[in-house]
């Protein structure tokens, strides 16, 4: 168990005064068996006319924010604290919950999951000369058999050890196939590629985004300086079983899971637009802060969900959202 406390800073500038649209934000986790949040507060800076929460198609908690129409600023910040305590499984458990039907690769979902989880199976991006496919089938037992869960940690591991990371401000996700050309990426661009490579072996697998923590204090660890994606791939028996690609870190172990979804442009922590010139947007400045310990945290805005509801407003084309590392 592991007390965290998560301070989420977004900042956009903008040289000339903007209009604001429609800001959709995913910074909330879901209370959980492995996940209890005991506060989650938020200040907007100009604060919006009109705030609401709802729901997506995935059950992820999102904040939609909407200001004055005609209100100008030169700025946009966000600052969203979390104070909450994390029960990750760790690697053991998902093994003490396996199905046995399926402990060994390959094997079939049942009857009653498959339907749900048809559209986490199916491909992305084009893979013609199934360069992804080939790469999966690297940690398959040509002479045996192969079991579920170490092949999955194989993979995982191998990502890492591999793979050079590199940040990158950008908007967008790398296909895997130019994950697998150049041998580097972010955070995203590997988590896509596990989640490609155990679809082409059938398996259901989501992507992530979040946060990283590491609990000892010590420095081995990479993307965490921003928002971090990882995947979940279905095991029956184990569930939902996550895996970062990035550090080769399996179960949750450090990973504070904010929302879930079937494609990496569907977690954008924070998206949304400005009226102006093209010219107008100056910059963004993303700060993420994770603490673990006792000492609180100061505290300057408000609750998640104190807010009013807010009228309805059409979104207008956005800045560069901001991405998981």
């Amino acid at each position: 168990m592991a007390r965290v406390r998560i301070r989420h800073t977004t900042r956009y500038a903008y040289s000339a005064p903007v209009a604001l649209s429609q800001h959709r934000l995913m910074v909330r986790p879901r209370d959980s068996h492995d996940l209890r949040l005991h506060d989650a507060t938020m200040s907007v800076s100009p604060p919006p006319a009109a705030t609401r929460w709802a729901h997506d198609v995935f059950g992820n908690s999102v904040c939609l924010l909407d200001w004055t129409e005609g209100a100008q600023t030169d700025h946009l910040e966000i600052v969203s604290t979390l104070d909450l305590e994390h029960f990750p499984a760790g690697p053991a458990l998902p093994r003490a919950t396996l199905d046995p039907s399926v402990e060994v690769f390959p094997f079939s979902y049942g009857a009653e999951e498959a339907p749900d989880l048809e559209h986490f199976r199916v491909r992305l991006l084009p893979d013609p000369q199934r360069r992804v496919d080939a790469w999966a089938r690297r940690f398959l037992d040509p002479a045996g058999q192969t079991r579920t869960l170490p092949m999955l940690e194989a993979m995982t591991r191998a990502i890492r050890d591999e793979f050079t990371y590199e940040a990158r401000d950008e908007e967008g996700t790398n296909s895997p196939v130019a994950t697998l050309d150049t041998g580097r990426g972010a955070c995203r661009d590997f988590t896509l590629l596990m989640m490609e490579a155990a679809r082409a072996l059938g398996l259901a697998a989501r992507f992530v985004t979040g946060y990283l923590y590491d609990a000892t204090g010590g420095d081995g660890m990479v993307g965490g300086g921003a928002t971090h994606a990882w995947c979940e791939v279905y095991v029956p028996g184990a569930g939902w079983v996550e895996y970062d690609p990035t550090n080769g870190l399996v179960a949750g172990e450090n990973l504070i899971r904010v929302g879930s979804t079937r494609t990496p442009e569907q977690a954008i922590p924070i998206g949304g637009g400005y009226i102006g010139k093209a010219g107008d947007f100056a910059g963004l400045h993303v700060d993420v802060t994770v603490q673990v310990g006792n000492d609180p945290m100061p505290q300057d805005a408000a609750p998640l969900d104190a807010a009013p509801a807010p009228p309805a407003m059409a979104p207008e084309p956005p800045p560069p959202p901001g991405n998981p590392a």
